[in-house]
């Protein structure tokens, strides 16, 4: 951030006149100057003065002289001023929301000392500091003040922290005290936090961090806990002067700080984690500053001075104009100023969170910003000034955004929608959805505030097309879910959020009540719908009317207008509710009823009065009556029995209203005689009970007063007698007796026979009853009584009587249950069958007559069927055993897997014929499978096939047909099928069918009839693509006979036939056609033929002109030429160009020559000027005489060329001699040796050569020995005796090369003695050069033949001896090659000696390569894998050599994964301390690490067996070169982790040292440099959680889930460690290649996570010790001493300490000790085995330690 100065406010005075102080108000429209001489003055936000005021002594009589304003602050709302003075004492100025406003002092708060500093962080409290020390906040509510804290030193500065709940004192002594208010969850410390070196005169608390400056001219940042950030040290520049006053950003990412004629400013970095210092602004002669105030926005800063003067500056990183409507001035990175550049408003949006804003852009008709940082989103509506952050990881940018709604932001992302309320930090919700419409959301935010109710948030929105899904938004549960059976098109939630209105596809409009769940469909045809805002009245439209529901509570009652277009929208403002409904170009407007929309408005208010006053000015109607009984619903409710009474008299409801009246009377009289309301009367409450027919609420009532009597009336005037004697019963009435007399009068009187009966049994009177209930005609009621008592049943003649009535009123069932009681069970199973009780009569039959049983079965179901009770009629025809009506009665219950099923039980063929009928259901439902097994079990395959053939599936009905009848029959079926359709014109159908039945060619000819011929040529392609060319050749034909030429040509092109197309096209005289097709098709060269017949078809000018304008003239000519056209040819050239005319003439010659003409072909050739043609025509003729007559007459220079066309006849009829006089005529001899060779005649060809081509006789005489050579071997002879001859001649060198030549496989002797010839004689009489050439071809030809003695005696015989060598070598001959070496050139025993190692690599052998070169062998061995013969080698040999190959051998096993191998491997062989090895200790270290499942107690051995290897190399370090080099420090820690994991694995398993084991996980922590990151953390925690360590559990495994998210995002830098501050536990750890745990096992952590973060008992606060440090911390905050760890849990070792011999090794006595008991108890010999390793480490145990036996 730079500064820019912009103006200067108040101008500096000539001397000395501080601005004490100064002040910015929250709203940033205000800014106050205190100035020397104590007045305070205002300026507005521009810098203007508006306003000012004076301040005032705590004393008039001290005079204004008699103190000094030390401070001032705004009030939060910007309408106060707090002033602190030097006379002890702090006012509160009230100056108003306006310039001019009258001020007041309404504050007054005396103190005992001097007020230093002062801030006003919150509502009603203002912070200050005393020179005594105190720190004391005021209380501008009760005007009062308290002391927070108190200190011993002058308090000279405080600070805020950005959100004002926590402030620190600055003080006279140098420290610096944290107090807050509210820490926010922070867990950060409060008191003393820090001890500055000088008085901190300059202190700024910022996001990060705490800065402060003073007299010792340095700034110095500490972190949250007090600790030396960094220290910018000015005290060397000599310019710079102490530090007086600093000021934060209201971001906090900058800080100011103010000394002499400069202003220093410092930005937090945040990647870096630390503050960077920007330019100075240096400004000559402006003095000390003396105040700082940062405008809240961050846009200014002001500075006053000591000389009086303030000035003003700019502060800001950027600015931008966004669409030349809107400026952003970036003031900080995580602070945006938005200002509409037309009408000036401005945004202040920040980060709470101090991210970075990335990118702010404005949406939604330039009402709506956002802006993302790297986690949050930010959004704000610049109308309302309302503002949110929220979460908001990194998504891409993909997220889709909707503002339609004005309370809340709808955020599409990756199939979620997001909603954020304004003015809200959190997500309101998040849901899955696709549908991104808003009109497929609709979203209510207290748009309509209720009674009881706090909060109404709520969505609605779909899951699917046909699925709603409506959220309590604000509780955050499901509301309710409507399926519906079409998909749906738009909804909206009424802003109450009670009722929903939804449309579908089908223009069906549905309302859903989301209180009761209840779903109506109000309208059909519905285009347009709509709640009329403020209202629950429902404005819809279909088709040609305007539907008003102003009650939607009754949907049957509805308003309807007639309309002739289509609404478009709906407007309420002043008071009115207008429709616009377009009715073609016009707009036309429908006035809604006001007074019943407010009727709505005020019953969801329910202001009943106002509702009741509404309906009181309507005329009764439907809807009015509709609303009238809402009313009285509401009413009744709300207990307004006045209004329920109105209402109920407008319904005509006069008991209601009698009643209502007589309860209101009671009310009245208890209010006017008891006061309070009357309504709470018992009487009052008791009665509307009654109203509500709840009587048993009115009875408590009553009886809570023990208003008996009173509950007896009530009873009795109802006439619920029951209810009263019960009553009285129960309370022991004494009017009991009497009621009971009066109830039976009153039942007998009034002939309640019945009610009688009941009274008489309740009394006993058994008899008096059942007479009772006969007279009432209640025989069955008589009978269950006598049943159920058997005094009575013994009575024949009441029973007699009670079964004659039964059976007369015809209750069979009950006069069964009669006889079968009295034990008459014959009349009883008759009974029961007129009764059709056959449950019953089947019960009774089982144990009475056993035989019966099956009929009463079969009569059951027939019953059942009579009933249509098929169903249940099924199962008893199956008991009965008639399984032909049990099918019949499932058919008839629809029943027809169970149909199925019977059927496929019975044996004999009768049920058969159910087949069909069931089958046809399973048709009707496309069950095809099924349908076709039971129409073919029915014998009905033809119906099987026209049901496939109905549904179009040919291939089934072919396939059944197929199988199910012949052939033949098939295929007539389907052929006449197939014409059926086609006589309808269904072409596809029958097609269909004839392929079904391989009859393709029907289907061909069936379009070919109806001259279909696309269709044709599609078959025929389908099913004869060899005779498609032939049928588009067949159609094109018949439609060029119709004169269809365009269709011909289509099939001609298609047929490939484009010729054929043209030669239509001539035949029809339609040449620019033809001429058409063929360029199209036939390319240049068929286009040019067409324009040539074209232009001969028109012949003379006219064909001329044509081809001029076609540029094909000269090709016509050619063209004509080519077809013997020479007439044509003629013709044209006669008339366009005549320089063609001999070359016509020629051609004519041509072709008079092939025709034999030749007379006429010379004349023709003559004319041409070509006479050499003709007399090659003659030569070809071998019509010699002419030939020689026209080469005289025309073409001298011919004579030679006929010469020798006449000689070469001669020599093809072997006529030698004169062949041999022409040519030697013609002069050309050579062509007679060519002659002579070509005979074989090889000596006339020497002879013509020597005689007349002496030069060329030595060439011929080598191609007469190659000739020789290659016809026989006795060609190889005679170039042997050739050779001889040579060699006799003293023609050594062409002697050399004849035997040289000499090649004959099958004689490899004669080869070698003709080749050593050669070379002897090249060695004898060549020169030297030459006979070393002849010996380098001879050597390889020997050395080919294995001839390896004599081709190495060659070369040495010409001192080659490396070539002698070579050959001995590669004949594997290697003491010879030795031997020549060592003799002849001792240089060349080293080469021989490598070759030989070669050879025994190449060839294998090892084991003798050993001898030879050890090395090379052991590379051998280590190339091909054989590691233990590699290391049993080198091991042989020396250690350097065995640790070589031992170091190569981990490296193949480390890279193979097989680390634990490699670690065998030192284990074996040891570890030297070479540093060429230690990346691979390292390597081979954190390999070991990462292995998963190691923390078990059988991985002990490898871990001992590391830690073995880890304390040799240290041993080994410590004594070489690499002593206490960084390695060495580095392999030290890496054995103090084996020897951790080594123990805990040991004491696995042992529950004695489980918290032994927990330790360890948590010492390892310290060393995540190298062990895992994750790992160390995941098992810490579990380790943690096993033994109940429930704090230290959740922050490990929570910072283990923070590491595996960084993990997957590949970086570590954004991680949160402020649990781990002041602890040893580095933050900068390497990011672990890959997870640790599985996705299974994270997400369990991530769940437990979750759940324990909800537990109150759980802090995430690490545990601590008497050093006021984190327990396992070996480093002390607050001394910064470093304790020893304990080498049995990693602990510090503090006090009860146990001491080795070897310095820096101890143990914590407690652990120790149980460790030792331990083992002794246990005898693990893995603890056994941690002793010994101690003792050897530690250089030996404790005089009370462990003896190992």
């Amino acid at each position: 951030m730079q500064l820019k100065h912009l103006k200067t406010l108040l101008t500096p005075q000539e001397g000395a006149a501080k601005v004490t102080c100064m002040a910015w108000a929250p709203n940033n429209s205000k800014f106050a100057v205190s100035t020397v001489d104590r007045v305070v003055l205002l300026y507005d936000e521009q810098g203007e003065r508006r306003d000012k005021f004076s301040t005032k002594p705590l004393d008039s009589k001290y005079g204004k002289q008699s103190y000094v304003v030390k401070d001032m602050a705004f009030s939060p709302d910007s309408t106060k001023i707090a002033v602190a003075q030097s006379d002890n004492i702090i006012f509160v100025y009230r100056i108003g929301e306006d310039w001019g406003d009258k001020k007041a002092i309404c504050n007054k708060f005396v103190q005992t000392s001097a007020v230093t500093c002062l801030l006003w962080p919150a509502e009603h409290a203002i912070v200050f500091g005393l020179v005594e020390g105190k720190v004391r906040l005021a209380n501008t509510q009760t005007n009062k003040s308290s002391t927070i804290y108190g200190t011993e030193s002058c308090v000279i500065s405080l600070a805020s922290n950005m959100s004002g709940k926590g402030v620190l004192s600055g003080h006279m002594d140098g420290t610096v005290v944290r107090y807050f208010f509210d820490d926010e969850g922070t867990g950060e410390s409060q008191g003393r936090l820090l001890l500055h070196p000088c008085p901190p005169y300059a202190l700024a608390w910022g996001a990060n961090s705490i800065m402060v400056g003073g007299c010792d001219k340095k700034v110095v940042a500490y972190s949250r806990e007090g600790h030396v950030l960094q220290t910018f040290d000015y005290s060397r520049d000599h310019t710079e002067k102490e530090f007086s006053v600093a000021v934060t950003s209201p971001s906090g990412q900058s800080v100011v700080f103010g000394s002499y004629d400069r202003l220093r400013v410092f930005n937090w970095a945040p990647r870096r984690a630390m503050w960077d210092e920007a330019k100075a602004k240096e400004i000559p002669n402006l003095y000390t500053i003396t105040a700082l105030a940062w405008k809240k926005d961050g846009s200014r800063l002001c500075a006053g001075t000591l000389c009086g003067g303030v000035e003003q500056f700019d502060c800001c990183l950027r600015r931008s104009i966004y669409k030349n409507k809107f400026e952003m001035t970036y003031v900080g990175l995580s602070q945006v100023i938005v200002r509409n550049l037309s009408t000036g408003t401005r945004v202040v949006l920040k980060s709470y969170y101090g991210y970075e804003i990335e990118e702010v852009k404005i949406m939604g008709k330039d009402r709506y910003l956002v802006a993302h940082t790297s986690d949050t989103l930010l959004l704000g509506d610049l109308l309302t000034n309302k503002l949110s952050e929220v979460a908001w990881p990194g998504s891409g940018g993909n997220e889709k955004f909707f503002f339609e709604n004005e309370t809340v932001c709808m955020i599409f992302n990756a199939g979620e929608l997001s909603l954020v309320e304004y003015a809200n930090n959190e997500i309101l919700g998040s849901v899955r959805t696709e549908f991104m419409n808003p009109h497929l959301i609709s979203v209510r935010l207290n748009e309509r505030r209720q009674r009881r109710v706090e909060d109404n948030k709520k969505l609605a929105y779909l899951i699917d097309l046909k699925t709603i899904a409506i959220v309590d938004l604000a509780g955050g549960y499901n509301l309710g879910t409507i399926s519906h059976n079409s998909k749906i098109d738009w909804l909206e939630l009424n802003e109450t959020g009670r009722k929903l209105l939804y449309r579908d596809k089908k223009l069906r409009l549905h309302l859903y009540d989301i209180e009761s769940a209840v779903k109506s469909t109000v309208l059909n045809f519905c285009s347009y719908a709509q709640w009329v805002p403020g209202s629950d009245v429902v404005v819809a439209q279909n088709r040609g009317n305007l539907c008003v529901w102003y009650s939607i509570d009754c949907p049957e009652s509805v308003t309807m207008f007639p309309i002739k277009g289509d609404v478009v929208d709906l407007e309420r403002s002043n008071g009115k509710t207008d429709v616009i409904v377009t009715e073609g170009v016009n707009t036309v407007t429908y006035t809604l009823d006001e007074g019943l929309i407010e009727f709505g408005t005020a019953i969801d208010d329910e202001d009943y009065d106002r509702a009741t006053v509404f309906l009181e000015t309507l005329e009764m109607s439907a809807e009015t009556e509709a609303m009238w009984r809402t009313l009285s619903k509401l009413s009744l409710e709300a207990h307004q029995l006045h209004i329920a009474e109105r209402c109920f008299s407008a319904l005509g409801d006069v008991s209601t209203v009698h009643f209502l009246h007589e309860t209101n009377q009671i009310a009245e009289k208890v209010s006017m005689e008891m006061g309070g309301k009357g309504t709470d009367f018992y009487q009052v409450q008791a009665r509307l009970a009654v109203l509500d027919k709840n009587f048993k609420l009115a009875e408590m009532y009553y009886m809570e007063q023990n208003a008996i009597d009173e509950v007896i009336e009530m009873y009795k005037d109802i006439h619920m007698w029951d209810n009263c004697i019960a009553v009285a019963e129960a309370k022991g009435h004494w009017d009991l007796d009497n009621l009971r007399r009066s109830y039976y009068q009153l039942l007998t009187e009034t002939g309640q026979d019945e009610k009688a009966g009941d009274v008489k049994e309740s009394e006993g009177d058994y008899l008096g009853a059942i007479n009772l209930y006969l007279k009432a005609g209640l025989p069955a009621k008589a009978a269950l009584l006598s049943i159920s008592h058997l005094e009575v049943t013994s009575n024949s003649d009441v029973v007699s009587r009670i079964a004659a009535a039964l059976i007369k009123g015809e209750f069979y069932e009950r006069a069964g249950d009669l006889f079968e009681k009295i034990g008459n069970c014959q009349k009883a199973l008759e009974c029961y069958q007129k009764g059709n009780a056959f449950r019953k009569a089947v019960e009774l039959a089982r144990h009475a007559f056993p035989t019966n049983v099956v009929k009463l079965e079969e009569a059951w179901g027939d019953h059942l069927v009579q009933q249509k009770q098929m169903d249940a009629a099924i199962n008893h025809f199956i008991e009965a055993g008639c399984p032909t009506k049990a099918v019949e009665a499932a058919i008839g219950a629809r029943q027809w897997k169970k149909a199925i099923h019977i059927l496929e039980l019975q044996e004999d063929t009768s049920a058969a014929r159910y087949c069909r009928k069931i089958a046809q259901h399973y048709a009707s439902i496309q069950d095809y499978k099924v349908a076709e097994r039971l129409f073919v079990n029915g014998g009905h395959i033809k119906d099987a096939i026209d049901m496939y053939t109905a549904a179009g599936r040919w291939e089934e009905a072919h396939k059944l047909a197929v199988n199910c009848m012949t052939e033949e029959e098939v295929s007539t079926l389907y052929v006449s099928k197939a014409q059926d359709l086609e006589r309808e014109g269904k072409f596809k159908e029958a097609e269909r069918l004839f392929a079904t039945v391989q009859q393709p060619d029907l289907a061909i000819t069936m379009y070919k009839k109806n001259r279909m011929f696309e269709d044709v040529i599609r078959l025929v392609a389908k099913n004869h693509p060899d005779l498609l060319n032939e049928t588009h050749l067949h159609l094109a034909k018949e439609l060029e006979a119709e004169s269809r030429f365009s269709e011909a040509e289509y099939h001609y092109m298609e047929a490939d036939e484009w010729k054929a197309a043209v030669r239509m096209y001539r035949i029809s005289d339609m040449w620019e056609d033809a001429y058409r097709v063929a360029k199209s098709n036939g390319g240049s060269s068929a286009q040019k033929q067409v324009a040539y017949l074209w232009a001969k078809s028109l012949g003379g000018e006219p064909a001329v002109k044509l081809l001029n304008k076609l540029g094909l003239l000269e090709f016509a000519v050619d063209l004509a030429l080519d077809k013997c056209s020479f007439d044509f040819a003629f013709e044209l050239a006669r008339f366009s160009c005549k320089q063609k005319i001999p070359e016509i003439h020629l051609k004519c010659a041509m072709f008079m020559e092939d025709e034999g003409r030749f007379a006429e072909a010379e004349a023709e050739f003559i004319k041409a000027g070509k006479p050499k043609e003709a007399v090659q025509m003659f030569v070809h003729n071998q019509d010699w005489a002419s030939a020689q007559r026209v080469a005289e007459c025309h073409d001298p220079g011919s004579m030679c060329e006929v010469l020798v066309g006449q000689a070469k006849f001669c020599f093809e009829q072997k006529d030698f001699q004169k062949a041999e006089a022409l040519l030697l005529r013609a002069q050309r001899p050579e062509l007679a040796v060519k002659y002579y060779k070509d005979a074989d005649m090889w000596s006339d060809a020497m002879h013509i050569c020597k005689e007349y081509l002496p030069n060329k006789l030595s060439i011929l005489q080598e191609e007469y020995e190659k000739e020789t050579a290659k016809r026989s071997t006795r060609g190889v002879e005679g170039m042997v005796d050739q050779a001889k001859d040579w060699e006799q001649s003293g023609e050594y060198s062409r002697a050399v090369e004849s035997y040289l030549k000499v090649r004959d496989s099958s004689n490899t002797a004669l080869m070698e003695k003709c080749w050593m010839k050669a070379a002897e004689l090249s060695i004898k009489f060549l020169s030297g050069e030459r006979a070393v050439e002849v010996v380098q071809i001879v050597g390889p030809r020997l050395t080919e033949l294995r001839k390896y003695s004599a081709a190495a005696e060659l070369y040495l015989n010409m001192d080659l001896i490396k070539e002698a060598i070579d050959v001995f070598i590669e004949g594997e001959e290697w003491n010879k090659a030795k031997r020549v070496a060592k003799e002849l050139d001792p240089r060349f025993e080293d080469y021989v000696d490598q070759k030989y190692k070669e050879h025994l690599k190449n060839q294998g052998k090892v084991d003798s390569l050993v001898g030879v070169d050890v090395m090379a062998a052991l590379d051998i061995y280590a190339e091909r894998g054989q590691w233990e013969k590699c290391l049993e080698t080198a091991g042989k040999q020396n250690y350097k050599i065995l640790h070589k190959y031992a170091a190569l051998y981990a490296t193949h096993l480390i890279k193979e994964g097989e680390a634990q191998k490699a670690l065998q491997l030192y284990v074996e062989h040891g570890a030297p301390p070479n540093p060429q090895n230690f990346n691979i200790y390292k390597r081979l270290f954190l390999d070991l690490l990462n292995l998963t499942g190691t923390n078990v107690q059988q991985s002990y051995r490898m871990w001992a067996d590391l830690r073995n290897v880890m304390l040799l190399l240290c041993e080994n370090i410590s004594k070489s070169t690499e002593a206490n080099s960084p390695a060495h420090e580095e392999f030290e820690q890496m054995l103090l982790i084996a020897h951790y994991y080594a123990t805990r694995s040991a004491v696995e398993g042992v529950d004695q040292l489980e918290t032994v084991s927990t330790k360890l996980s948590i010492s390892v922590l310290r060393h995540t440099e190298l062990v895992p990151a994750d790992k160390a953390f995941y098992e810490a925690g579990m380790a943690c959680r096993e033994i109940g360590l429930m704090n230290m559990a959740f922050i490990f495994l929570n910072h283990f889930l923070d590491l595996s998210d960084g993990i997957e995002e590949g970086s570590l830098d954004t991680l949160d460690h402020s649990d781990f501050q002041d602890t040893d536990i580095p933050f900068e750890v390497p990011v672990p290649t890959k997870p640790y745990v599985t996705d299974g096992q994270r997400e369990e952590i991530r769940d437990w996570v979750l759940t324990v973060s909800m537990d109150q008992r759980v802090e995430q606060v690490l545990p601590r010790d008497e050093r006021n440090t984190y327990e396992a911390s070996l480093l002390a905050t607050n001394t910064g001493i470093r304790s020893m760890p304990c080498i049995i849990t990693g602990y510090p070792v503090l006090r009860n300490k146990v001491e080795f011999k070897t310095p820096g090794k101890a143990a914590n006595k407690d652990d120790w000790n149980k460790f030792i008991m331990a083992t002794k108890t246990t005898h693990s010999s893995e603890c056994q085995d941690v002793l010994k390793f101690i003792s050897q480490w530690c250089g030996g145990l404790p005089a009370s330690g462990f003896s190992f036996h």
